[in-house]
């Protein structure tokens, strides 16, 4: 199943996206990026979008941006029952609230920075890898040093802190009580996987059956740097070095899906074409 998705599910900022997640209530979007610590013009920021599921709309204006001075933010781990987000910088982790804020539309969401300080998680150095478990009372961070750390929410209790985990620890996922460590980045939501390909495609694919759920064609013109699906596995965002971030809707492609080993066995098949045809051999 092919999905071209409309221009109202995508918005385009100046700002290079190196993070994205779902609020809990999956109305709203958290983005972090920025330009780094140099002089690129580009600024360091948390940015805040809505999301509609009924008009499946993103968007294009965000709901509110809170500047992050020098500090690039990186990875985030938004806490399931509202205590906020916690961001990774270059050098430390910094945590942020929720705020409400009266518009003429209406109550919205906002963003404001905490005045908690956790001192376990100064000095840390980047951390690739953030993420709460499900009820929120574990936190893991996977830090760029490939030291793994594990800690009671809020008291900060260690529970585990293992030195050399990977080379760098990239990605890190609870499943039921157990928490997954990878040096490399894995994106799966439980029934589905994500498969990026080179030319921008992005594959979601059911993981049961390896059927080819959706496809979206050039999804980005720059690398991908940030995916996640949404509580309910019924979106997917994306965010990009191109500075741009969009919303895929799961579509139940059930009758239409195409077998991941359908596609390998046609690539196969065309390499093994191409190399008779280059090698001679039916010559």
């Amino acid at each position: 199943m092919v999905v071209k998705l409309p221009h109202h599910l995508f918005f385009f900022t100046f700002i290079i996206w190196y993070g994205a997640s779902w609020i809990s209530d999956d109305n709203y979007l958290v983005f972090a990026g920025g330009g780094g610590e140099g002089r690129s013009g580009i600024p360091n920021a948390l940015l805040l979008a809505r999301f509609d599921f009924e008009s499946n709309c993103l968007n294009d204006q965000p709901v509110a941006k809170l500047g992050t001075g020098s500090d690039l933010p990186y990875r985030m781990a938004v806490h399931p029952g509202g205590d906020g987000v916690i961001c990774s910088l270059p050098k430390s982790c910094r945590c942020f609230e929720w705020d409400t804020v009266k518009s003429t539309d209406g109550k919205k969401l906002g963003l404001k920075p905490s005045d908690k300080v956790i001192d376990e998680l100064e000095d840390v150095g980047q951390q690739l890898a953030l993420i709460f478990n499900n009820d929120g009372s574990v936190l893991a961070l996977g830090g760029e040093d490939g030291k793994l750390r594990v800690f009671k929410w809020p008291s900060m209790e260690i529970i585990l802190d293992v030195s050399n985990a990977h080379a760098s620890v990239k990605d890190l996922d609870f499943r039921m009580r157990f928490l997954a460590s990878a040096g490399f980045h894995i994106v799966k939501r439980i029934q589905f996987s994500i498969l990026l390909q080179c030319e921008g495609d992005v594959l979601i694919i059911t993981s049961a059956n390896m059927h080819v759920q959706n496809v979206v064609r050039k999804a980005h013109l720059g690398l991908v740097t940030a995916l996640m699906f949404s509580q309910d596995s019924r979106a997917l965002v994306s965010a990009s070095l191109d500075s741009s971030a969009r919303v895929t809707m799961i579509k139940d492609a059930r009758r239409n899906g195409l077998s991941l080993w359908i596609i390998v066995l046609v690539i196969l098949l065309a390499i093994a074409g191409y190399y008779v045809k280059t090698e001679g051999i039916l010559h």
